[in-house]
């Protein structure tokens, strides 16, 4: 369990408040034009906007269950490298072992050989973080608006973006291996393939046998295809066309909304009207304010139609910053904790050293 304090409801206004200005100002503008300038004629059916609304409702939904999926199937992949990471590391602490050895190793050696392949799946699990933290051209609009610049800035913070991957990785693997590493593309693969070429060598000398030899290259086999499952998420963005003419719709019903409610907030105050033109006493205060209050009635659709934009809007945003699971969002996969969380249960299923301590988060919100 991640305690994650993510969005709480002051977070949500204030991180939507430039909108629901925004939606207060279109909602004033057709009032003003209505009822001060007397356009009366300035109004939509509600009919055809209530089945625009069901539309984009439908729309809204799709769009949130698709992100929604695309979120899920990144942390299931995610548990899934959790699941075999330990798995691994039993196979590495219990396989290889002096059974088949042409000759003999110390305890020692075979503990220095046990940690080099779990520090080296451990720069496997960095390397995988900082590749799918890399920013994509489909992900860039979302980190350059505003709001979501000064919301990460003042809340939270991803260690991929302060520490590069080199410092990062460089610990975990040998001067040859970083050097042959970074001379190539694709971190990640180039790490499983260190290791597969590892166990070969070790094989030969005996350390492991054939039948645990085909089971370690088996799990090197699920570490490629749960990185690959990792890099589809990451390098196939939800479809444009879709998000694209959601933003659209969306928008289209928010602009025309408030045109569509102010006829029947002037109706209410009509019913008004007729109920206190049947009333004693007209001449009292309290009733000609509730007389002025049911001439102007109209001006009470503002904050409704401003409501009902910001809640189609909140969800077609949030929708829209769920689509890409790794890039570092508040509510995305947290696997910069995750692999911590990894290296250190499988670092002390060696009994190793030095072993790091959980990252501290800011606001308790994990990356």
């Amino acid at each position: 369990m991640y305690t994650r304090r993510i969005f709480p409801v002051m977070g949500v206004l204030k991180w939507t408040r430039r909108h629901i200005f925004l939606f207060l100002f279109l909602a004033l503008i057709p009032v003003f034009l209505f009822d001060v300038v007397g356009l009366k004629w300035l109004h939509v059916p509600w009919l055809p906007l209530g089945a625009l609304a069901t539309a984009v409702a439908f729309i809204v939904g799709f769009k949130n269950n698709a992100s929604y999926d695309r979120l899920w199937e990144a942390r299931k992949i995610w548990g899934g490298i959790v699941n075999a990471s330990r798995s691994w590391t039993i196979m590495v602490k219990d396989f290889i072992n002096n059974d088949h050895a042409k000759e003999a190793l110390s305890e020692k050696e075979l503990s220095l050989i046990h940690r080099e392949l779990v520090h080296r799946h451990v720069a496997w699990l960095t390397a995988l973080r900082y590749q799918l933290r890399k920013d994509k051209p489909w992900e860039m609009h979302l980190k350059n608006k505003r709001s979501n610049i000064e919301f990460r800035a003042a809340t939270y913070r991803v260690c991929e973006d302060v520490e590069p991957i080199e410092g990062a990785i460089k610990p975990y693997i040998s001067e040859a291996e970083y050097k042959e590493l970074f001379a190539k593309g694709n971190q990640a693969s180039q790490i499983l393939g260190i290791q597969s070429k590892r166990l070969k060598e070790l094989m030969k000398e005996g350390l492991i046998e054939d039948f645990r030899h085909m089971e370690m290259t088996n799990m090197l086999v699920e570490f490629y295809t749960l990185q690959g499952k990792s890099e589809r998420i990451k390098n196939f963005p939800y479809p444009r066309q879709f998000a694209t003419l959601n933003y659209l719709f969306v928008w289209i019903f928010i602009i025309l909304l408030p045109f569509g409610i102010m006829e029947g907030f002037e109706s209410i105050g009509t019913h008004i009207l007729e109920d206190l033109a049947n009333h004693e006493s007209r001449t009292s205060l309290g009733h000609l304010a509730q007389e002025f209050i049911a001439k102007h009635f109209v001006w009470f659709s503002i904050p409704f139609s401003a409501l009902i934009s910001w809640v189609f809007h909140t969800m077609e945003a949030i929708g829209e910053n769920t689509e890409n699971p790794f890039e570092g969002g508040p509510n995305d996969i947290p696997i910069t904790d995750m692999s911590r969380g990894i290296e250190i249960d499988i670092r002390q299923l060696i009994d190793d050293t030095d072993i790091p301590e959980p990252y501290v988060w800011k606001n308790d919100i994990v990356m």
